[in-house]
């Protein structure tokens, strides 16, 4: 039962209104002075206060800072005569949650109530309800979709419903609705990703975009028309975190464009980032430049190179912009990069962040990460609670200011994975537990996509004899020897490299600054 806490020196006239909300289910505890409603809350703790501003001895807006500073939380509701606009500004900046002006009628309390005591259950309800209204249009689009776009716009769909019932009951639901999606995308990737190559190539007839395409797509048409640009590629960046993100930049960003493209496999930075920045399949870069290609098992970073790299793009379509090129792994590092952004004159400036993967793999290690990211709900609030207090959300803001036109994307997702399955490798294999590359691998799960002729689709071979294995949907790889170590482990933590939405759809967004 809900309490009231309803402060008024004449309370005894308001009887019809108590007798009216006790009729309706609320318990309703009563003061005729601010002394006694600051005495009543030293036992009871209200989920809403009803406070007469005007009263005698200790007035309105004294007792209002006394309860505020006792239960801050607690939702005020100021009832005045008066609507002198100095009252209203204090009252208002002592934090009321709302204001009702005598004389009050019943349907204007019982609204209140509606609107501060009882909105996210009824809000909760409603999206409840539209959600199970729209569950089985949801899976029919999932048995359907043949093309990349009814891909994407079922991404779209089941980020929107996996933000909207976060804390939902129902939350099972949707989750059992994404797997069914993932493993139908699986599939669809298995039957349909290598007729997007031809001798390792991408065909821009029949394929989609993808990541390889990203600078020739987003950028350059942005600096053929003369527009400072600044391209911020965050590691690991899902589409629901964009969708978590987009109100902060909304404040000074409008969105030109918002779109999704298609990382390309392996979902890994090694492969996805340097195809952004090179404008070429992993094989191409290897054959075209061996020295900015570094294989699998070298120790050496794996993106040392994307600076190089993207000159290479740059002077193969005869482009003369200068650009500049940061990578961002430190808070203070972004800040030195927003005290240069001011003189900054090149049309084309390249940041990229690695905050999201940083969290992904410190969550992997950490015990105390994993309960703070324990699912997809807490690890968007993650990624929007640093988005928010970093140098990144400043960055962007000053480079609104200066009048950067901002391209934000990502090279891959991430996945929370859940199931083990056994594959038995070469040890020269690489470390990744979402994809493999090797010689001899054997892997009985069906669910695991091999590529057995890497060079058909753009992919190079560290032997002749070597093939790619893909994890799909929430499985994840582990060795015979030591599995069950290894399942629970790597159990409910945030992986990349295989094949589902989250990964591979990802967003890809243009936006101006405001004015």
């Amino acid at each position: 039962m809900n309490r009231i806490l309803w402060v008024d020196d004449e309370i005894d006239l308001l009887q019809p209104y108590i007798i009216y909300l006790k009729g309706k289910g609320y318990n309703v505890e009563t003061a005729s002075n601010g002394e006694d409603a600051l005495d009543a809350l030293d036992t009871i703790v209200p989920d809403i206060v009803f406070l007469d501003e005007n009263m005698p001895g200790m007035t309105g807006l004294e007792t209002l800072q006394e309860i505020k500073r006792l239960h801050p939380d607690v939702p005020v509701v100021m009832i005045t005569k008066s609507e002198e606009e100095h009252i209203m500004e204090q009252a208002i900046g002592e934090k009321i949650a709302d204001y009702l002006i005598k004389p009050v009628n019943p349907s204007q309390i019982l609204l209140c109530l509606k609107k501060h005591i009882h909105q996210q259950a009824i809000v909760t309800e409603q999206v409840q309800q539209n959600y199970r209204q729209e569950w089985s249009d949801i899976s029919y689009m999932i048995d359907t979709a043949t093309t990349i776009e009814e891909w994407q716009a079922i991404e779209r769909t089941l980020s929107r419903w996996d933000i909207e019932l976060e804390n939902s009951p129902m939350r099972s639901l949707i989750d059992d609705q994404r797997t069914q999606a993932n493993a139908a995308f699986a599939k669809w990737i298995a039957k349909n990703y290598e007729t997007w190559f031809a001798n390792g190539q991408k065909i821009a007839a029949n394929s989609p975009l993808m990541s390889q395409d990203i600078m020739k797509h987003a950028v350059f048409p942005l600096l053929d028309k003369g527009e400072k640009v600044l391209l911020c590629v965050i590691d690991n960046f899902r589409y629901d975190q964009w969708k978590a993100i987009q109100p902060l930049l909304s404040d000074f960003y409008t969105i030109q464009t918002e779109e999704q493209y298609t990382s390309i496999l392996p979902t890994a930075t090694q492969y996805a980032r340097n195809a952004i920045f090179s404008g070429l399949m992993p094989l191409q870069i290897q054959q075209m430049f061996p020295q900015y290609w570094v294989e699998e098992g070298d120790e050496e970073s794996k993106n040392q190179y994307e600076k190089e790299l993207v000159q290479t793009l740059l002077d193969r379509y005869r482009r003369r912009e200068s650009f500049n090129y940061w990578k961002v792994n430190e808070s203070d590092f972004c800040e030195r990069v927003i005290a240069q952004l001011k003189g900054v004159h090149t049309p084309l400036n390249i940041v990229v962040l690695n905050f999201i993967d940083m969290l992904s793999h410190s969550r992997t290690e950490s015990k105390m990460m994993r309960e703070l990211a324990n699912d997809e709900s807490a690890y968007r609030s993650l990624t929007l609670s640093w988005f928010k207090h970093s140098p990144t959300y400043e960055l962007m803001h000053r480079a609104a200011e200066l009048g950067f036109t901002l391209v934000l994307t990502t090279d891959h997702g991430t996945t929370r994975v859940k199931n083990p399955v056994q594959i038995v490798a070469d040890k020269n294999t690489n470390t990744n537990i979402r994809y493999k590359v090797g010689k001899a691998l054997n892997c009985s799960s069906k669910n695991v996509m091999m590529i057995e002729q890497p060079k058909r689709v753009g992919l190079p071979s560290p032997n002749v004899s070597s093939s790619y294995a893909f994890c799909t949907g929430n499985d994840f790889f582990a060795y015979p020897n030591q599995f069950n170590y290894y399942a629970q482990y790597y159990r409910n933590t945030f992986q990349h490299g295989g094949i589902s939405l989250e990964e591979m759809i990802v967003p890809l967004i243009t936006l101006i600054p405001k004015k």
